[in-house]
């Protein structure tokens, strides 16, 4: 069995138009579990400059625009409800 890369994990973000979670990652991809792709995201760091490296040509920029990207995670075991 595979582990998930930073590879996989970068084209399937660059294959969702919505805000998504690992869950439809690990649900949509054959040999990856839930656990699987949240263990490779705890260790590894994808640097902002990286992202911007392969999304920068697909972005039209205008004076109106803003481009915001969030990974927080919250913690479930406090939270009530999450949206």
């Amino acid at each position: 069995m595979r582990h998930p890369t930073r590879l996989d994990y970068c084209q399937y973000l660059l294959s969702r138009p919505l805000n998504d979670t690992l869950t439809p990652f690990a649900d949509h991809s054959e040999g990856f579990s839930h656990d699987m792709i949240n263990r490779y995201l705890a260790g590894d760091r994808i640097p902002p400059r990286l992202v911007w490296e392969h999304v920068k040509d697909h972005i039209a920029l205008t004076p109106e625009g803003d481009v915001i990207f969030d990974d927080t995670v919250l913690d479930k075991r406090h939270a009530r409800k999450i949206a």
